[in-house]
């Protein structure tokens, strides 16, 4: 079976995830140009095979640039001055998940059988990147499982965190929350002209980050040029929300593209393995997030997607959506991504030395 060409491929799958973005939007479901993307251009990889979708990686990285610009901005020193007083919370916060994380790994690792380094990299949230690299360099790792309960994870969190935070446990009014995005949202002739420095150096930064291998380069890079120049006195322009639906939709159509649980060789049980630790962790970082705001007096909103295990470029858009504290939100994740790119990869490789011998 031939093919079809590449250009026709990417224009399908755009074209998937805009009907999926508009299904969304009109269903007035939340993140709409993420969520739409992602489900409809997954469920429409599987459903037509000769067509298989194709989302170029540099659309997904032009994604994470805004985003991490769009972070950049909430980060002034009146902010990062207040959430430094929180780093005790962020070390012994990120410390329990990351230690549940583990004890989850090992639940799974006991029912499936599978081997528990291959568990183990599956199931560190938030670190989809480097464990599925950290998997190709470790020997005996299954990379096909440690994509899956990664992806897998990743999905569940992007869809069960804004309906729990739109659901009468954490209180947030949708309607009150669309009126007043509407109401904040930027011109576009407000990005003038300073829109073309952030732009260039953001960008520079991110491709920069990419040749040495900077950890999620184009998001971290991106954010900490923007905060930078901005201490420098220049101002940031505000996105309009046409940019940030772009924003979502370039990431939700790579995200959708991720999971394929026809490459497992015990399907029913991983997928029913996946949910499971999906949901276990969810629900304990529901418990983290509660103790967040007992701790610091955050919103609710805020300290859930400051805990949820999920991707920072992801949380930073429900955050945004929803109407929580984007710094607050971004800086725990940001803590916990850098925390599992620096020193989680040299315990696992220690844990893997020791269960070699």
């Amino acid at each position: 079976m031939i093919k079809p060409k590449p250009w026709i491929r990417w224009l399908y799958t755009l074209a998937l995830a805009l009907i999926g973005g508009l299904l969304f939007k009109v269903a007035h479901l939340p993140i709409p140009w993420l969520l739409g993307p992602m489900i409809i251009i997954f469920i429409g990889s599987k459903l037509w095979p000769s067509m298989p979708p194709l989302w170029p990686g540099a659309a997904r990285n032009a994604g994470m640039i805004i985003v991490g610009y769009s972070i950049g901005l909430s980060l002034t020193a009146a902010t990062l001055q207040q959430i430094g007083g929180q780093l005790p919370s962020m070390i012994g916060l990120t410390t329990l998940l990351i230690l549940f994380a583990l004890l989850t790994a090992y639940i799974i690792f006991k029912i499936s059988g599978v081997s528990f380094p291959t568990v183990l990299l599956g199931s560190i949230p938030g670190g989809l990147t480097q464990m599925v690299v950290l998997a190709e360099e470790v020997k005996g790792i299954d990379i096909t499982v440690v994509t899956f309960l990664q992806v897998s994870r990743l999905m569940m969190i992007i869809i069960f965190v804004p309906l729990l935070i739109f659901s009468p446990i954490f209180g947030v009014d949708m309607e009150m929350v669309t009126q007043a995005l509407e109401h904040s949202t930027a011109s576009w002739s407000g990005l003038f002209p300073n829109i073309f420095l952030f732009a260039i150096a953001c960008t520079g930064m991110a491709l920069l980050g990419k040749k040495i291998h900077f950890p999620t380069a184009f998001i971290l890079l991106p954010m900490i040029t923007t905060a930078m120049i901005q201490f420098a006195g220049i101002s940031a322009p505000a996105l309009p929300s046409a940019m940030l639906d772009i924003a979502q939709l370039l990431i939700g159509s790579s995200i959708g593209l991720m999971l394929k649980p026809e490459l497992l060789t015990n399907k029913i049980q991983m997928i029913g393995l996946a949910i499971g630790s999906g949901i276990v962790l969810l629900l304990f970082a529901c418990i983290l997030a509660f103790i967040l705001m007992k701790w610091h007096h955050v919103s609710p909103a805020t300290a859930m997607l400051s805990m949820a295990p999920g991707g920072m470029d992801q949380m930073s858009i429900i955050a945004h959506e929803v109407g929580a504290d984007i710094a607050t939100v971004s800086c725990y994740q940001l803590f916990r991504t850098l925390f599992i790119f620096l020193a989680v990869p040299p315990l696992l490789k220690l844990i893997f030395r020791r269960i070699a011998r």
